[in-house]
């Protein structure tokens, strides 16, 4: 009988924890499939953030490069370290009204946050032009 009530709030347990956007997510380059980074988000109450942990670069890149084309307060800020996600506040099942950086070429764009089978949808935007990005979830 324990056996019977334990498996239902496993299962209930596990989807809750799949919905979580806290953690670490590798992010993925969309022209080719490579891990970029990785991308560690906290909540704290009700809202997210997210910065760099880790860079995915080859051995002539620098390693850990500076934000230099930034406009905010991270302008001349190392790249690891740096919070990109910013503000992210709760709707139901996804985030939104919040900001994210884009360190490669310093635009900050608005942007949405829900998790869709495992995977953390990332979606930065401006008016009606968007473009969502899938990370995963690290290992480590």
């Amino acid at each position: 009988m324990r056996t019977l009530l334990s498996i239902p709030l496993f299962v209930l347990g596990s989807v809750l924890f799949a919905q979580d956007i806290a953690g670490r997510w590798t992010t993925i380059d969309d022209e080719t499939g490579k891990a970029r980074s990785v991308v560690e988000i906290t909540v704290n109450g009700d809202k997210a953030t997210g910065k760099i942990i880790r860079l995915f670069r080859s051995p002539n890149e620098e390693q850990d490069p500076t934000c230099t084309k930034c406009t905010d307060d991270r302008k001349g800020r190392k790249v690891i370290g740096l919070d990109i996600i910013r503000a992210m506040v709760k709707d139901g099942d996804e985030w939104e009204d919040g900001t994210i950086l884009d360190p490669e070429n310093g635009k900050i764009y608005d942007c949405k946050l829900w998790v869709e089978n495992g995977e953390l949808k990332v979606r930065g935007y401006v008016a009606f032009f968007f473009r969502t990005q899938t990370w995963i979830r690290a290992k480590n």
